[in-house]
């Protein structure tokens, strides 16, 4: 039936009944293949699995050093990182630079005036590695590409925003927005009575950015999304900007490095709980958010290490084998998210996590956290008045090569499904088209009597 529907590629599906346990169906459930974004699902049930539904992240401000009556503090300020991906306006109201100038108005009302030493960013949480293996070039440039840090702000992008001159004589207005350290440079002209505006901007090797075109005086403002090359720097950066907004000032540079081990706590700002993340992140399938959980859970159990992709592989590889039950070598992960080309599972073990994943004691976060058939986020739009809709819940995978989903779905019957689709190569129209198709008949599936 699969491959009457689809005229190239390769298919992999398993099908099981969670509540009878038994297999439905299965298409080459051994097959390797890309799972696209349905590697959230993993990176899901390893962060729930190693935090709970509850956990919340820290960014923390500290001190070095002891603060005079004047509000002098006599050392340095450090911001450190803890990998939370929830600092942006999704979640701080306010804005892009919103956290920021929350934790600025927290030292400044802890009475720190003056800071007689540095800003110190802590990122030390995570490696160094910004862009993890099987990223292709073509993705770099776009917010779904954006680059990895423990400290990392507005899931590390940055609007470029452009207004025009009163005359054609006027140079152009840019800013950013969210504001912080790193230098523009404007090749940017204005053009009389145009509303029209041409427009645009990259990072360049030395880290500034560079800005050309022309935009109309009557075009009114423009913004322009950018992916940011040094998250670390940028966020530092913008705090530095929020605390001379609230009158701290600091006399020394902006350095990168671990918080001195004396440092005392200033402030903090807790993320919101994982599950609520996890929502977010499965909604819309942030990569950034699935990135920093999948880092996290590696530091966080290898407590002498910092979180990388290597780390977090070998945990899940744990996971995977020693809870889920799944073969050695099913899973093999260079991301968290899924954009990484050299991703592969199994439909097998997929379907296992998600056998796992339902008689977990974080099950209900795990099942919450996916999209429903026809009525949210990327299943919006598929299976709409079918048996389906309102009823199966799974995560979408979408790249050039790839169209998947894993998920659940209750039979007619009552009987609770969990569900393994995964399609590598070109015919994606035809190969979404069948799969929501399986989905509606799982959803009207009625066990024939024995």
């Amino acid at each position: 039936m699969l491959n009457q529907r689809v005229h190239r590629g390769q298919w992999g599906v398993m099908v099981v009944s969670l509540t009878k346990g038994d297999t439905l169906y299965s298409y080459k459930p051994e097959a390797s293949l890309q799972p696209a974004s349905n590697m959230k699902l993993f990176t899901t049930a390893l962060a729930l699995d190693q935090f709970g539904p509850n956990f919340q992240f820290s960014t923390d401000v500290l001190r070095d050093g002891t603060v005079g009556a004047d509000g002098t503090l006599h050392g340095s300020l450090i911001l450190r990182g803890d990998g939370d991906p929830a600092l942006s306006k999704r979640f701080v109201a306010g804005g892009p630079g919103a956290a920021m100038d929350l934790l600025a108005q927290m030292v400044s009302t802890s009475g720190i005036k003056r800071v007689e030493g540095d800003l110190i960013a802590d990122a030390s949480a995570f490696d160094t590695t910004r862009v993890p293996q099987g990223w292709q070039r073509r993705y770099l440039a776009s917010a779904y590409a954006a680059r990895v840090s423990a400290l990392s702000l507005n899931e590390n992008l940055v609007w470029v925003v452009v207004q025009p001159g009163a005359t054609s004589h006027d140079a152009p207005s840019i800013s950013l927005d969210p504001a912080t350290d790193i230098r523009v440079v404007s090749q940017v002209r204005t053009v009389a009575g145009s509303r029209g505006a041409r427009v645009g901007a990259h990072t360049r090797t030395d880290g500034a950015i560079e800005v050309r075109g022309w935009i109309g005086t009557r075009a009114g403002e423009r913004r322009y999304e950018l992916v940011v090359e040094d998250p670390t720097s940028f966020a530092a950066g913008a705090f530095r900007r929020a605390l001379t907004v609230r009158g701290v000032t600091i006399t020394g540079a902006t350095r990168f490095a671990p918080r001195p081990i004396t440092s005392v706590r200033v402030a903090s700002l807790p993320s919101p709980p994982l599950a609520r993340m996890l929502d977010v992140m499965n909604g819309e399938s942030i990569n950034h958010y699935a990135e920093l959980l999948f880092r996290n859970a590696g530091r966080t159990a290898a407590r002498s290490q910092i979180g990388s992709v290597e780390t977090a592989s070998h945990l899940l590889q744990q996971f995977m084998t020693e809870k889920v039950g799944a073969a050695p070598g099913d899973v093999i992960a260079a991301d968290g998210s899924g954009l990484s080309t050299m991703d592969r599972v199994t439909p097998r073990a997929l379907v296992k996590l998600l056998a796992y994943a339902n008689r977990a004691s974080w099950r209900d976060s795990f099942h919450a956290s996916l999209p429903v058939a026809g009525e949210s986020e990327l299943l919006r739009q598929r299976m709409k008045s079918t048996p389906a809709q309102g009823n199966l819940h799974a995560k979408t995978g979408t790249t050039n090569t790839v169209i998947s989903l894993g998920g659940y779905v209750t039979a007619q019957d009552g009987e609770l499904i969990a569900f393994a689709f995964i399609y590598n190569g070109t015919d994606r129209s035809n190969a979404k088209s069948t799969i929501d198709q399986m989905g509606a008949t799982l959803a009207s599936f009625v066990r024939s009597e024995q």
